[in-house]
């Protein structure tokens, strides 16, 4: 069955968003191999891949990568294998201090990092086996792009021949750490940076926009048994400065935390509007205001099934979570994005949480893969 014929055919539909964050998509592909190991043994067959799941998996930045690696049909073993060692490369080719002032990281070891990876695979290539959507943002015309691989979507010729490893550095040509990425979609060329400088840094809601507006040309059915989203972090932090520090913050620092809240806001909003949308077995708590809006509808019936993974890189729920003294000490240290010696933690961090919060349950039959 080729990727059109899936996108198009009958029956439920499924999605996996996979958030950015950096060296913290190490932490995440402990939610993707849990995902992995409970599908399996729901269909019977040890060798399932994801990407024979899902019917679309996007995802921003260094969810761009893995949302990547599982369409071409990589399993989780396989891309937790293949992202320790592009992250020791990706973030161990600091420039100099005389070019440092353009970014931190060299972006050559970075390409030939994702070329080894994916060789000249294209986005429109049978290789990419589901649909894929990366997200990033172009910074010289300030909008957020959509890269995928539907031949229905009406800016399908401009997308469909660009290698995969331009999509995902575009997607993670993050400010500050690299410099942009200059890219040539169709019939012009355009200056792109981390999708993260936008709204979808978890990319979740774009995902199901995508897969109902006509505009994107899926036209999938909306519903709790026809449409299911499954959205994974990269663990998220909640700190809580003094007041005193705050009131003595410089310009510089300002300029710092602000992108960092805006991101902050982004994620919890689209998981407001998604957990509203739905009745969602992992509905947190939003706020003190709203609760966790389990019990709240737009209408009388769910608009999907809507499932999401993350943890609080704090140190008491670590250690709730099994993970290992040593490292739920780090809590707050664990948060940067580009600490590559981290990720081996972090992946340690994502598979204690994943064994106690993604359950068998909470994947509904009416998505199994016909027998």
């Amino acid at each position: 069955m080729t990727v059109h014929e899936r996108l198009v055919g009958p029956g439920p539909k499924r999605i996996l968003s996979l958030d950015g964050g950096g060296i913290r998509g190490a932490l995440s592909l402990g939610f993707v191999e849990r995902v992995e190991t409970i599908l399996r043994k729901r269909h019977g067959n040890p060798d399932l891949r994801l990407c024979e799941y899902f019917d679309l998996i996007g995802g921003t930045s260094t969810g761009a990568i893995i949302a990547a690696a599982l369409a071409v049909g990589m399993d989780a073993a396989e891309i937790r294998k293949c992202y320790f060692e592009l992250g020791g490369k990706i973030f161990s080719s600091r420039r100099s201090i005389f070019r440092w002032v353009f970014a931190r990281y060299q972006r050559r070891p970075f390409i030939t990092a994702l070329q080894d990876v994916f060789g000249d695979d294209k986005l429109g290539d049978d290789a990419v086996k589901t649909g894929l959507c990366i997200f990033a943002k172009r910074a010289d015309t300030r909008s957020t792009w959509t890269l995928m691989n539907n031949p229905d979507w009406k800016f399908y010729h401009y997308n469909k021949d660009v290698p995969l490893w331009e999509a995902i550095r575009a997607s993670t040509a993050a400010p500050t750490f690299f410099i942009p990425e200059k890219l040539y979609v169709g019939d012009q060329f355009g200056a792109f940076v981390d999708g993260a400088v936008s709204m979808v840094n978890n990319p979740a809601l774009n995902l199901l926009l995508i897969a109902l507006l006509k505009g994107y040309g899926f036209n999938w059915q909306r519903g709790e048994d026809n449409l299911l989203l499954v959205s994974i972090g990269t663990g998220y932090a909640i700190r809580q400065q003094k007041i005193e520090n705050i009131l003595r913050n410089t310009f510089l620092r300002w300029a710092v935390e602000i992108p960092k809240m805006l991101l902050e806001d982004a994620n919890w909003h689209n998981q407001t509007l998604l957990q509203y949308l739905s009745k969602s077995p992992t509905s947190v708590v939003i706020d003190s205001a709203i609760g966790d809006l389990r019990d709240e509808l737009p209408g009388p019936e769910p608009f999907l099934s809507y499932l999401r993974y993350d943890v609080s890189l704090d140190t008491e729920t670590m250690l709730g979570y099994g993970v290992d003294k040593k490292i739920a000490d780090m809590g707050y240290r664990l948060y940067k994005m580009d600490r590559a010696e981290n990720r081996y933690a972090l992946a340690d961090v994502g598979a204690a949480a994943a064994n106690h919060l993604v359950v068998e349950d909470h994947f509904p039959p009416a998505f199994d893969l016909p027998q």
